[in-house]
C-alpha cells in the first residue's frame, strides 16, 4: 500500500452520512460508535460523530482528487443534489478554476465543502 492521507469529517448522525453518501457510490467499509468509514473504488472518507455541528458555520473541508470529475460529479447531481448558491446539500459545476485545474464543489448536509478536482493528465 502507498502512503497516503485520508480526511477526518464530521457527522451529525451516521445514518444519514450513509444514506447520503452512499447515493453516489460510497459504501460502508467500517462503522462504530465513534467511527465511521466509507469506501468508493480508491476513495475514502472517515467521519467521527459531531451532533452539536451547526452546518452553516462549518469550516470542514476536504480535497477528492479522481481521474473522471465529471462522471464523479453526474453521479452526484443524479442522486438528487442540486446545482444551487445556497442551502445544502448542494453542487457547484465542475469548471476550469484560477489554479488552473477542472474542478466542482459539493457541500454535505453537515456543511462540508468537498473540493472535486480533476487529477493532472
Amino acid at each position: 500500500m502507498t502512503d497516503h492521507a485520508v480526511p477526518n469529517l464530521p457527522s451529525r448522525d451516521f445514518d444519514d452520512t450513509i444514506a447520503f453518501y452512499g447515493g453516489f457510490g460510497f459504501d460502508l467499509a467500517y462503522r462504530a460508535e465513534d467511527w465511521l468509514i466509507l469506501r468508493r473504488r480508491e476513495l475514502q472518507l472517515e467521519f467521527f460523530p459531531f451532533p452539536d455541528l451547526v452546518p452553516e458555520e462549518s469550516s470542514f473541508m476536504c480535497s477528492v482528487r479522481v481521474d473522471d470529475v465529471d462522471d464523479l460529479y453526474r453521479q452526484i447531481r443524479d442522486s438528487g443534489v442540486v446545482e444551487k448558491s445556497t442551502g445544502r446539500p448542494r453542487l457547484h459545476p465542475v469548471r476550469l478554476q484560477p489554479w488552473g485545474q477542472r474542478a466542482g464543489f459539493l457541500i454535505d448536509p453537515d456543511g462540508t465543502q468537498l473540493h472535486l478536482i480533476q487529477n493532472a493528465a
